[in-house]
C-alpha cells in the first residue's frame, strides 16, 4: 500500500478511481485548460514572470468559472465531519516506514545510520521493528507502540576518523562499520612507475626515412671486419 492509500485508509476515506472514460475526461479537460488555455491567456496578457502570473490567476479563475461552471443539483455540503484529533492527523499525514533494530540498537534510514539511546525499553527492541515517522518539516520520530524513542543520527556521507572510534567505545562497532563502507567506496590511489616519478616522457619516432641496416654499407663493412677478426682468432 502506498503512503497515500495508507493515509486515506486511516481516515476512513474510500478511493474512487476513474475507471470510466467519462470520469477520466473530466480530469483531462481541466489539465488541458491549465496546459493550453491558461498558457495562451498569459501570452495574450503579455505575462512572462511568476509574480504577474500569480496576480493574473484570480481574474482568470473567475472568468473561467463564469463560462464553464455548473450549478450543483444539491447545494448542501455533503463533506463528512473530520473525526480525527489534530495531533492524530499529523501522524496520519506523514511518511511512515518500519526498520529492523540490530544488535547495536541501530538501523539505516535515508542513507543515515540511526542509533537508539540505550535504556530499558530500547534494549528489548533488538530484532524487532520500529516505526519511522517523517513529517513535512523533515523531522523524524522513531516510535515503538506509540512511544517515542530518543536516538542519534550518523550521516554516512560524513567521514569517520579513527579518533571518533576510539573516543566512543559503545559506538565503536557502528563507526567501524561506517568507516569500512567509506573505505570501500574510496577509489584506490594510482601508483606511479619509476619513469613517471622521474618525469620521463616517451619520445616519438624521428621524422624522415628509416635507415636500412641490412643494406647499409657502413654496417656491412663493420660486420665483415668483425667476422674477419673472429676467423683469425680461430
Amino acid at each position: 500500500m502506498t503512503q497515500f492509500g495508507r493515509a486515506l485508509s486511516e481516515l476512513n476515506i474510500e478511493i474512487l478511481c476513474a475507471n470510466s472514460s467519462q470520469a477520466k475526461g473530466r480530469v483531462e479537460r481541466v489539465n488541458r485548460t491549465l496546459q493550453d488555455r491558461l498558457v495562451k491567456e498569459l501570452r495574450l496578457a503579455g505575462i512572462s514572470d511568476i509574480a504577474l502570473a500569480n496576480a493574473f490567476l484570480p481574474a482568470f479563475t473567475a472568468d473561467f468559472n463564469e463560462k464553464f461552471a455548473k450549478v450543483p443539483a444539491r447545494p448542501d455540503n455533503l463533506h463528512r465531519v473530520l473525526n480525527v484529533a489534530p495531533d492524530r492527523l499529523r501522524d496520519v499525514l506523514c511518511k511512515r516506514e518500519q526498520r529492523h533494530v540490530g544488535q547495536q540498537l541501530s538501523f539505516s534510514y535515508e542513507r543515515k545510520q540511526i542509533m537508539l539511546e540505550k535504556n530499558e525499553l530500547s534494549c528489548e527492541l533488538v530484532g524487532k521493528y520500529v516505526d519511522i515517522y517523517e513529517f513535512a518539516d523533515a523531522h523524524v520520530d522513531v516510535r515503538w507502540k506509540a512511544c517515542s524513542l530518543p536516538y542519534t543520527v550518523f550521516d554516512k556521507e560524513q567521514r569517520i576518523t579513527h579518533t571518533a572510534i576510539t573516543e566512543n567505545k559503545r559506538l565503536g562497532e557502528v563507526l567501524s562499520w561506517i568507516k569500512a563502507q567509506q573505505d570501500e567506496a574510496r577509489p584506490a590511489p594510482k601508483i606511479k612507475t619509476n619513469s613517471e616519478q622521474i618525469g620521463y616522457k616517451k619520445r616519438g619516432r624521428k621524422p624522415g626515412k628509416r635507415t636500412d641496416f641490412m643494406n647499409d654499407p657502413t654496417v656491412i663493412a663493420h660486420r665483415q671486419r668483425a667476422l674477419a677478426r673472429s676467423a683469425s682468432g680461430e
